[in-house]
C-alpha cells in the first residue's frame, strides 16, 4: 500500500499558495485492508475513507467509464493492480495531475510524480487537459472557467478549448444538474476576477447554455453619455470585477451579475435606452434562480437591486418622503444589513462603466444609510399603540413619522 497527496494541494504549494485541504489517493489496498487500519468509509459511488485520526478523504486509486450523458453518468473500477499514473490521467487539467508520495513520519516525498507535463503547464500558467477523457464530463468546462477566475495570469491552451467547444456542441453542456453548475458558477464569482470565468463559458460557446440571460447582454448598446463601454455585457463584467475588487459577499458579486438582465430583451427600435428594464430584469431572474437553484439569500438581493438599483442611483433627488418609500420597498427597515449590500451592488453598478465613471463619487450610499437612520429611531410600536382604536391607519402614520424623522435629519428636498 502507497498513500499520495494529489491534485490542488499539490499545485498551490508549487504555487506559493496556501494549501487548505489535501486529497489523498491510496494505491494497493483493497476495502477491508483500509477498514482494517480504521478508516471509515463513506463513499457511495467508490470507495472513499475518512482518517481514523485527520478526519482527511483517502480514495482507493480508480479508473472511470462513461456510461451516460451528464456528470452521473460513470462506472468506477478500483483494485490493488490500479495504479496512481491510471488513477491521475483521468483528472481534468495537468496541472492538478501531480502527485508526492506521503511518507511514514506523514511529511510528502520531494520527488514529483508529474506523468503528464503537470509542471511544465503550471510554470507557463497554462490550462490543459489531461487526456481525452476530460470531454466525457461536462462540469470540466465550469471547472476551466472557475479556475480562470482564480488563476488570472492562466490561459486555456487551444486545444482545450477546442475540445470544449466541442463538448458543447454535442449537447454535453445540456446534461448538467442544476446544483453542480451553481456550485461552480458561484465559486467562480467569488474568484478574483470573476469575468474570466464568463469570458471562458462565452468562447466555448457554453454561457449560452447555461445562462441565456446573460450571454444576451453581449453586443447590446447603452447610451455612450451614461456607458462610456456601450455594450451592456462589458458594463456587467466591470460592475462584477468592481465588486471582486472590493470583496464584496457572494449575494453581491450575484446581484451584480443580474441586475441589467432586462438590457437583453429591450426592443432594437428604442436603443440605446432601456426604459422599464428593471422589471424586466425581476423577471428573468425568477426562472434563471429556480433554474440554478440559487440560494434565497442571493435571489433575494439579486431582486432588490435589479428593481431599485435606478431608483437609488436617481436618490440624491428623493425628497424625505421619497427616501421613506424606497427604504420600505427595499425592506431596509427590517433588515438593514441586507441594505448595505444593496447599495455595494448599486455603487459596483455605478463605478463599474468606462471613462470617469470608476472614481466619480456616489454621495447616494452615505445618504440613504443616514436616511435609514433616521426612520429606523421611530418606534413603531409607540406610535402603533396611539392608534389601537383604529388600527387601519397604523401603517400611514408610522409611515409619517418616518418622513417627519428623516426631514429633521436634514435630508428633505424635491420630494418625488
Amino acid at each position: 500500500m502507497k498513500i499520495y497527496a494529489v491534485g490542488g494541494a499539490i499545485r498551490d504549494a508549487m504555487l506559493g499558495l496556501p494549501v487548505k485541504d489535501r486529497d489523498y489517493v491510496v494505491v494497493g489496498a483493497t476495502p477491508e485492508e483500509m477498514v482494517q487500519q480504521g478508516f471509515r468509509p463513506v463513499g457511495r459511488d467508490f470507495p472513499v475513507f475518512l482518517h481514523p485520526k485527520t478526519q482527511a478523504e483517502y480514495a482507493l486509486a480508480r479508473t472511470e467509464r462513461k456510461t451516460a450523458r451528464g456528470y452521473h453518468g460513470f462506472s468506477f473500477y478500483f483494485a490493488p493492480e490500479v495504479t496512481l499514473e491510471e488513477d491521475l490521467i483521468r483528472r481534468d487539467f495537468t496541472i492538478n495531475a501531480m502527485a508526492r508520495e506521503v511518507l511514514p513520519d506523514d511529511s510528502l516525498s520531494d520527488v514529483l510524480v508529474d506523468p503528464y507535463g503537470g509542471k511544465r503547464d503550471l510554470d507557463a500558467r497554462v490550462f490543459r487537459h489531461v487526456g481525452e477523457a476530460f470531454a466525457e464530463d461536462p462540469v470540466r468546462i465550469l471547472r476551466c472557467a472557475r479556475f480562470a477566475a482564480r488563476f488570472t495570469d492562466f490561459t486555456v491552451a487551444d486545444e482545450t478549448m477546442a475540445l470544449m467547444q466541442t463538448m458543447t456542441a454535442n449537447g454535453e453542456v445540456d446534461a448538467l444538474v442544476a446544483e453542480r453548475v451553481w456550485q461552480e458558477i458561484s465559486r467562480g464569482l467569488m474568484g478574483h476576477r470573476p469575468s474570466r470565468m464568463f469570458d471562458v463559458l462565452r468562447e466555448a460557446g457554453a454561457l449560452v447554455r447555461i445562462l441565456p440571460e446573460v450571454a444576451q447582454l453581449w453586443g447590446v448598446p447603452q447610451r455612450a453619455d451614461y456607458h462610456p463601454e456601450v455594450d451592456t455585457g462589458v458594463h456587467v463584467m466591470m460592475v462584477l470585477d468592481y465588486a471582486a475588487q472590493q470583496g464584496y459577499s457572494l449575494p453581491v458579486r450575484f446581484a451584480a451579475l443580474t441586475h441589467d438582465l432586462g438590457k437583453g430583451t429591450t426592443p432594437e427600435d428604442v436603443l440605446p435606452r432601456h426604459i422599464g428594464h428593471e422589471g424586466r430584469s425581476v423577471g428573468l431572474l425568477g426562472p434563471l434562480c429556480a433554474r440554478l437553484r440559487v440560494p434565497v439569500e442571493c435571489r433575494e438581493l439579486a431582486q432588490v437591486v435589479a428593481r431599485e438599483h435606478g431608483n437609488i442611483h436617481a436618490s440624491q433627488k428623493f425628497g424625505a418622503g421619497a427616501l421613506v418609500r424606497l427604504l420600505e420597498r427595499c425592506d431596509a427597515l427590517r433588515k438593514p444589513e441586507r441594505f448595505v449590500e444593496v447599495l455595494q451592488a448599486c455603487e459596483a453598478d455605478a463605478r463599474g462603466r468606462g471613462g470617469d465613471f470608476a472614481t466619480a463619487p456616489y454621495p447616494q450610499r452615505e445618504r440613504l444609510l443616514a436616511a435609514l437612520d433616521a426612520a429606523r429611531s421611530i418606534d413603531a410600536g409607540a406610535v402603533a399603540r396611539q392608534y389601537a382604536d383604529n388600527p387601519g391607519k397604523i401603517r400611514e402614520a408610522v409611515q409619517a413619522a418616518r418622513i417627519d424623522a428623516v426631514e429633521a435629519a436634514g435630508l428633505g428636498g424635491d420630494d418625488s
